[in-house]
This record gives structure tokens, sequence and C-alpha cells, in this order.
């Protein structure tokens, strides 16, 4: 395992899922430099245990690593904010059902939108609010710099099979990073020792 790996600690907390999207926030000691490289495509590859042919399935993920800092530059107005409550989806049972703790925050002016579903509206409308503010940030920051759209497509690429910055295959208990041309074992690299 590396050093980094080994003094890493941090919590993880599901903001958003959708059919082909999912954005997770991770804070805590490390975090930011244990996921700075993980940005760009992730090709994954394995052999369906129904597959009577023995044919790869691959699949291809990206990844984009933003930083939501806690401390924002951009001064969001909630002036310009539109903010509704709905029911929360998932596990939960009838407290689900009953209590609308899900907040989608609207900036009027961009359109921009957030969803968010935690456990409370409070919550909810806290951490809408400061996602918000860092995707309009974000925005003024690609108004101002066309170099830092080239940062953001060069981190995600465009989901091609060739954009890859690392293949997991199943079959061979093999992970290759091609950035580095180095090979672990899947399981250790599961495990964290790389």
């Amino acid at each position: 395992m590396s050093k980094l790996a080994r003094e890493t600690v941090f919590d993880s907390e599901l903001l958003e899922e959708r059919p082909g999207f999912i954005a997770v926030l991770f804070s805590g000691k490390g975090c930011k430099q244990l996921f700075s490289n993980e940005a760009g495509g992730h090709r994954w590859q394995r052999s369906s245990p129904t597959e009577k042919r023995g044919r790869i399935h691959t699949s291809t993920i990206t990844c984009a690593v933003l930083n939501p800092e806690l401390e924002i530059k951009f001064q969001l107005d909630e002036k310009d904010v539109e903010i509704k409550t709905t029911r929360g989806s998932g596990p939960g049972g009838q407290a689900r059902n009953k209590i609308e703790s899900c907040v989608i925050a609207t900036h009027i002016p961009t359109g921009i939108s957030v969803r968010i579903d935690l456990r409370s509206q409070y919550q909810s409308k806290t951490m809408a609010l400061k996602i918000l503010a860092s995707k309009l940030e974000e925005q003024e920051a690609l108004k101002t710099s066309e170099g830092k759209d080239f940062v953001r497509k060069n981190q995600v690429g465009l989901g091609m099979r060739a954009d890859k910055i690392r293949t997991y295959r199943y079959q061979d208990d093999k992970v290759t990073d091609h950035r580095s041309n180095k090979t672990w074992s899947l399981k250790s690299w599961m495990r964290g020792d790389w």
C-alpha cells in the first residue's frame, strides 16, 4: 500500500445519482491528493459468468475530480436562487415518504440546477448552495480563461476507449496504469496495495 493511501482518512457522501452519472463528495485528510490522479477514462474489461464463447465485455467510465471548496470565492446571492423541496427517493421507509428532505436549488439567471437529497432539508439546502456556488464559480472561471476549459476536457476526455488512464481486467487479475506503464494484481489493487 502506498504511503499516501495509508495516511488518507476520509468520509464519502453520495450527492447525486441518476442513470449514467454519480456525484460523490469525499472529505478528510489526504483525500484531495489521493483522488487528484483519478481524473480521466477508466476501462473495465470482464468476462460475464454467463458468457459461453469467452467474449470480453468492455465498459468505459470517465471521472472528473472537482474541488467544491468549503470557502467558496464566488458570492452567491440567495435572491437569485429558487429553492424547491420534494420528498427524497431511495431507502428509508415511511419517513422518506413524509418528509421533504430533497432540495432542488436553481440559479435563475443561468438556469443551473443542483438536486441534493440528504437526511435533513437543512443539510440538503446547505450542500446544494455550496455545490451551486462551486458550479457557478467554475463557469465564471471558464468564461475568463479558455485554458481552464482545456484542462477540464483533458480530465474527462471524450469518453472513448482510447482515452484511458487505467485498465482493469477481471479475467487476468490485472490493473494497468497507462501513464506509468505499471501493472498490479487486481485483488491487491482493490485492497489498496499499490
